[in-house]
């Protein structure tokens, strides 16, 4: 699996940076002195055919597989093929995503473009408009049977591959793994959405076949998580923390399945249950 800042060009920030540490120590008050490697978080601001659409602050790594994901999920294209290239280019302490795309709804959605910059933690920033709220289509077919097994083999593989947070804990990530729980990728970054976005630009690229696995993600589910992996496809995400009741509302009509607070040694279902396979030890 490839370290976060393989493919980046020339001039972009790196992932992550050192800032120098004092620690201080509860039962005796000791103080030492110290540096950590910490999370980059910088603008990033996105293009569709020359047109600034949003700027999202992200840590600048996987930012390609970012363009697909992002493009994708925000609904300017319904398939990788629409995307004609991606420029990642260095703009001053911030970087500049320009997607070239294809497809007659690109006026459309350049019309309404992201009234303003994207926060970390937010999913929605910029939008403006109600009408505009993302919203995957219905679902399509029976979701996959997924075993209990699986989920744990997949949270318990998780970590390996979160290089980043490794070093920093301070990223979020979000991970695609088979149904008999293999971990095939792992995206990650400041921003829980940018993390999954990332991620399936991964499996976009990499032609995965969304009802061949399930998304895991290390954050709580809200409604635009369970949205953004629908409208991938996919129709069973794993968080480690609760979901918000808009996410389970918004589960229960596209038929994910959808479990929370996924711990080493329990998982618990929202929706879905039917289809976890609990198999005895």
């Amino acid at each position: 699996m490839a370290r976060p800042d393989d493919d980046m060009p020339p001039g972009v920030p790196p992932a992550t940076a050192t800032a120098g540490t004092v620690t201080i120590g509860f039962a005796d008050g000791t103080a030492r002195a110290g540096e950590r490697r910490v999370a980059a978080e910088v603008p990033v601001q996105v293009l569709f055919g020359g047109v600034p659409f949003g700027i999202m602050m992200a840590t600048p790594a996987d930012l390609e597989d970012f363009a697909y994901g992002f493009s994708l999920t925000e609904g300017v294209v319904a398939a990788p093929g629409e995307i004609r290239a991606v420029a990642i280019e260095p703009a001053e302490g911030a970087v500049r995503l320009a997607v070239e795309v294809v497809g007659a709804r690109l006026q459309a959605h350049l019309a309404r473009k992201r009234a303003m910059t994207g926060r970390t933690s937010c999913g929605l920033c910029g939008v403006d408009d109600l009408a505009a709220l993302p919203r995957a289509a219905g679902p399509a077919g029976d979701a996959p049977r997924v075993a209990l097994r699986a989920i744990e083999r997949a949270l318990g593989a998780l970590d390996e591959g979160q290089h980043l947070n490794a070093a920093t804990r301070a990223v979020h990530g979000a991970a695609w793994a088979t149904l008999d729980g293999e971990v095939l990728d792992v995206r990650e970054d400041v921003g829980r959405h940018n993390a999954l976005d990332k991620l399936i630009g991964a499996c976009l690229r990499a032609g995965r076949n969304p009802g061949s696995g399930f998304v895991v993600v290390t954050s709580r589910a809200s409604f635009e998580m369970v949205e953004k992996a629908a409208t991938f496809g996919c129709r069973t995400l794993v968080a480690i923390s609760a979901p918000t009741a808009l996410a389970i509302d918004r589960a229960r009509a596209l038929d994910v399945t959808l479990a929370g607070i996924a711990r080493r040694d329990s998982v618990t279902l929202f929706h879905g249950a039917e289809r976890i396979l609990a198999d005895p030890r």
